[in-house]
């Protein structure tokens, strides 16, 4: 099907490594990068779908949304190779717009590519590289070593997004159609459109929601509430904000963490420490996200200077901003491009800062919630769903 044809005609299938409660099945699938994405592209009207794999004993999270979802059970290597042409029947888009430079989704979208000829976009909101030491990794075992990852059942390089595969797939990134990134570190490295999440503002309308109607709902009158809406890792620095909170030793305040870390203790770890400064929620679908964030007097999106955050736009920044919330955040990437002048920032690392500006903020919280407003406007103007929608056109209509 030729791309001057009309958009109503053309289908874009969205291919993902990780349909599962801990990839992008996280909060019921809508409020992450693939469901944005996909979101904007039927404002565009566009057909689109959204296939994956689903590996190990993750429940396959199959969203509540008009977006046609389809996943395949993944395996490690040699029954990838079936899984991979199960998935490779099933992504039939007139374009392919692959999550990330990994074998289990820009590999197999070149393998579609070179039968079909049909094109590629590169989606790259992560350096994937970074979760293993970045450009210091290195695969060097002994001979044995390298027999025993091959063939023991549980083998290193059968699992068909090893490190060593990331980082012969990022070597073809050129060979995309276009690629689309959301933060400069990763422009820096893979070039390409810059693309920066979107939040759905109509549904994340502070007007729609009540402060503390949400706070009773959630039990948590009572309390001055800092909130971070999403999961805990160190490198996202909410051991910073709870340690100012230790230090200012104030009764009334508390961290509220939702949807906790899916991939490890890490929460249970924040608990042992810090668990008299703490309420966790349980995760929620993306829907009922504003409602949550609503009970909060303040957003906390601390993190720490690190490679796995400089590559990342925290979607916990857009969540405050379109509630017009004051947010606390640390220098670090792109978040200081992304504020502007709607928030409160303080240096990485820094849990003396950030006790500072939490005090100061609830010591002028009207001119903190003011700031707000316009933390939302802001979001409105180039963080939401329609924004980058426009931004796609633009891509699109270079294919």
């Amino acid at each position: 099907m030729s791309l001057q044809q009309s958009k109503t005609q053309l289908k874009v299938s969205i291919l993902v490594s990780d349909l599962s409660s801990a990839g992008a099945g996280r909060w019921g699938g809508g409020g992450v990068r693939s469901f944005l994405l996909a979101q904007a592209l039927q404002k565009l009207k566009y057909q689109v779908e959204i296939i994956g794999f689903v590996f190990g004993d993750q429940p396959a999270v199959i969203p509540q949304s008009e977006i046609p979802v389809s996943h395949v059970m993944g395996y490690n290597y040699p029954q990838f190779i079936k899984s991979a042409s199960q998935v490779l029947k099933k992504l039939d888009g007139d374009i392919i717009y692959a999550m990330r430079p990994k074998p289990t989704t820009f590999g197999i979208s070149m393998l579609k590519k070179l039968k079909t000829h049909r094109p590629i976009i590169l989606d790259i909101d992560d350096w994937e590289m970074s979760w293993h030491g970045g450009e210091k990794w290195q695969y060097r075992p002994s001979p044995k070593q390298v027999l025993r990852d091959i063939f023991k059942t549980n083998g290193a390089l059968r699992h068909p997004d090893h490190p060593l595969y990331l980082k012969w797939v990022e070597g073809l990134t050129e060979n995309a159609d276009a690629i689309t990134i959301h933060t400069q570190f990763l422009k820096e490295r893979f070039g390409g459109v810059y693309l920066p999440n979107g939040k759905d503002t109509d549904l994340f309308n502070p007007d729609q929601y009540n402060a503390e109607e949400s706070r009773a709902r959630y039990g948590l009158s009572g309390y001055r509430i800092l909130m971070f809406p999403g999961a805990p890792r160190p490198y996202k620095g909410v051991e910073d904000v709870l340690m100012a909170l230790e230090q200012l030793n104030e009764p009334d305040l508390r961290l509220v963490i939702v949807g906790g870390s899916p991939y490890d203790d890490y929460d249970a770890q924040l608990m042992e420490k810090w668990g008299r400064w703490i309420i966790k929620l349980p995760k929620y679908p993306s829907t009922e996200m504003p409602q949550i964030v609503a009970a909060a007097h303040v957003i906390v999106v601390p993190q720490r200077n690190t490679p796995a955050a400089l590559a990342q736009f925290p979607l916990k920044l857009t969540d405050g901003m379109a509630m017009a919330k004051p947010v606390l955040a640390t220098t670090v990437g792109d978040i200081p491009e992304i504020l502007g002048d709607t928030g409160y920032l303080v240096d990485s690392s820094s849990p003396e800062q950030i006790a500072e500006q939490i005090q100061w903020i609830f010591h002028n919280l009207d001119e903190a919630k003011a700031k707000g407003q316009l933390a939302r406007e802001r979001c409105v103007k180039y963080y939401s769903v329609d924004t980058m929608a426009l931004t796609l056109s633009q891509v699109f209509s270079l294919l």
